[in-house]
């Protein structure tokens, strides 16, 4: 059986303030041509469809486009969808009746219910059933109506709680969707700064993957970083797009699972993506970098006008900070995430304070420290007011999310 493994479409999410909708819309795209072209048994997606639980409706129109897309595809696709921690439930369940009559199929909420278990979809090859578990993002206190009074669980003791309640039948082929944060032991997974929130959850939100061991293949969604955890057979799949600049180096792909007998290991393939504009870091002398712009990069879509379209985090490294470094950046560079200077001053500067090896400063230092080394003057008051509260403001976010 071949499985389509994705997850984190994050669909309307912004990098920086800039829109993502045609990179989102050509990944999507691809996806669907690749569809077309493998005819996968089933699609898998894994979480986070929308980045925010509230999505415009241009993240509406996109989604529904692409689902389109996939339902049009004949002999029809099953496509299987979880709801991750920025999806709303309650707006990623709408219409699931009409569209399991299309072969969608949703579940959005744990069961809360005695009588209410995780949604399992059946299939079949020519080896026979595979049992299909959805299991959409959870906390604990989801789980309060199917506990005595005052019991407290874990993240880890929820999802081996819910699974406790299952009838999984070892002699087939099961697999799992899954939404949270899996670890191996004392071995931490690759993450992201597109995932602060993870970090912010204080580990508490730790599963070990250990949890899953009843299921031939553990597709999980949470993760921007394609990989293993503990096993093959259990992985993240990744997003399809760069959502940060610390996801540079990583390769976008379709994850092909083809399961075989029951006890054969998954054979995995990876199917490239890409969206118009690269994400990366650019590092060298004013000079260096503005001639990298029409440097006939295969990403950059307009090299011949010497305007670079990526996203690009800069670091100028010049002894001599030139003039108006910004703005001759911004001529070249459409698309500029982040400016940094690296030279003898602002190390020097960095070993003054004790902090050239310390971990990374606060975000309001931080800013503090990039406002006066572009400006050449300390923050003003206002500024200083203003930073706070989106700060702040951001944070409170990240929370609701990681919760």
């Amino acid at each position: 059986m071949k499985l389509f493994h994705l997850s984190d479409l994050h669909i309307g999410k912004l990098l920086c303030g800039y829109s993502l909708k045609e990179n989102q819309e050509r990944v999507l795209s691809q996806i669907a041509d690749y569809a077309k072209e493998e005819h996968p048994d089933a699609i898998l997606i894994c979480g986070d469809i929308y980045d925010k639980s509230a999505p415009s409706g241009e993240a509406y129109v996109m989604f529904d486009r692409f689902l389109e897309a996939l339902s049009e595809i004949r002999p029809r696709i099953p496509v299987l969808i979880i709801a991750g921690n920025h999806d709303s439930p309650e707006r990623l369940s709408y219409a699931s009746s009409f569209l399991e009559r299309h072969s969608i199929y949703l579940s959005v909420f744990p069961p809360v219910r005695e009588d209410e278990f995780l949604k399992k979809i059946e299939l079949a090859d020519e080896y026979g059933p595979v049992d299909f578990y959805l299991l959409p993002f959870l906390k604990p206190g989801y789980l309060r109506p199917l506990l005595p009074e005052g019991s407290v669980l874990s993240y880890e003791e929820a999802v081996r709680f819910l699974l406790s309640r299952e009838k999984i039948d070892p002699k087939r082929r099961n697999v799992i969707l899954s939404h949270q944060f899996y670890t191996a032991g004392q071995s931490e997974p690759e993450t992201c700064d597109s995932e602060a929130a993870v970090a912010m959850a204080g580990g508490l939100d730790r599963i070990d993957i250990s949890v899953l061991d009843a299921f031939d293949y553990a597709a999980l969604g949470h993760l921007h970083g394609s990989q293993r955890v503990g096993r093959e057979s259990a992985r993240y799949c990744g997003t399809p797009y760069k959502y940060s600049v610390s996801e540079e180096r990583h390769h976008k792909a379709v994850t092909v699972v083809e399961l075989g007998k029951k006890g054969e290991e998954p054979r995995l393939r990876f199917l490239p993506l890409s969206g118009l504009q690269d994400v990366r870091r650019l590092r060298g002398t004013l000079e260096e970098v503005l001639e990298a712009a029409s440097g006939g990069q295969p990403s950059v879509p307009s090299a011949s006008s010497g305007v670079c379209h990526d996203f690009v985090s800069v670091t100028i490294t010049d002894e001599q900070e030139p003039y108006r470094i910004r703005e001759r950046l911004e001529e070249r560079y459409d698309h500029l995430l982040e400016l940094r200077v690296d030279n003898a001053r602002t190390r020097a500067r960095l070993a003054e304070s004790g902090t050239e090896n310390d971990p990374a400063p606060e975000p309001m230092e931080a800013f503090r420290q990039f406002y006066e080394t572009v400006n050449h003057m300390p923050l003003p008051e206002e500024g200083e007011r203003i930073m706070k509260g989106l700060i702040r403001e951001i944070q409170e976010k990240g929370m609701e999310g990681a919760l």
